[in-house]
């Protein structure tokens, strides 16, 4: 059976998140709780979680605090989080699991299952999660993408172009590289959109700093960087036309 630790400063967020796991998870044995950065550690050392559900800011300091001060994770990170826009796009962008407080029963069994299947939270992720973070009312730079054997973290300026591929987006790159991440296009649409990426078609996201040319016949496409070529829908025609004039 695997074991859990909460760290939270608010004892009524810990009672209720231990109560819905017992009622919820079975397969998880909450083992130990803390009220901060100092007891969270000292709770660690002396339970050795195999998950801990951490709370990102507290009293004596923050979730981040924790971790930095533990060394390395070898244990899986499940952050819950006050409900905050900037910081649900910082979790997203940097590719890690989070749970928005007043939990969903529903949203903390998924939450569970995952973690227990996935490795551990590498440090990439958690230093990614702290420069968006810190960096409010700045756009991204950096994003993490997660393959089904490793995960990627890149600058958002090196994406070309994005293509969905059922449940799975394809990125391809700058460099060439093509990355086939395990999530739809419509999740990096909402990511990216506001980054000067535009949704042409349903299967496609493009960087309109990436277009070299709008072709208008043979039903309008698109030339990127990469001499690729992306269909636009005729529904986006005009838009994108407007867009590319604008950028160019």
């Amino acid at each position: 059976m695997n074991t859990a630790l909460i760290i939270d400063d608010n004892s009524k967020a810990r009672d209720f998140l231990k109560r819905d796991l017992q009622s919820f998870c079975p397969q998880l044995k909450v083992v130990g709780e803390a009220d901060g950065v100092l007891s969270g550690l000292k709770a660690i050392k002396k339970h050795r979680p195999d998950i801990v559900f951490l709370d990102i800011h507290m009293e004596d300091g923050t979730g981040f605090d924790v971790l930095e001060l533990c060394g390395e994770i070898p244990f899986k990170v499940i952050f819950t989080t006050a409900s905050d826009a900037h910081a649900i796009q910082a979790f997203k962008f940097s590719a890690i699991d989070y749970l928005l407080k007043p939990i969903d029963i529903e949203e903390l069994i998924a939450a569970v299952q995952k973690a227990t299947a996935a490795p551990a939270l590498p440090a990439e992720n958690v230093d990614l999660l702290k420069e968006h973070l810190q960096a409010e009312g700045t756009p991204a730079k950096r994003m993490a993408l997660h393959t089904a054997d490793k995960i990627h973290i890149c600058l958002t300026s090196d994406i070309i172009r994005c293509e969905a591929d059922v449940n799975y987006t394809l990125f391809c790159m700058k460099d060439g590289q093509e990355i086939l991440v395990t999530k739809t296009l419509k999740h990096f649409d909402q990511l990216l959109s506001p980054l000067g990426f535009c949704r042409v078609h349903q299967s496609h996201l493009i960087n309109l700093q990436e277009v070299k040319e709008f072709v208008k016949t043979e039903g309008g496409y698109l030339v990127m960087s990469n001499r690729g070529r992306v269909p636009v829908s005729n529904r986006k025609r005009a838009e994108v036309m407007e867009l590319i004039t604008r950028i160019h």
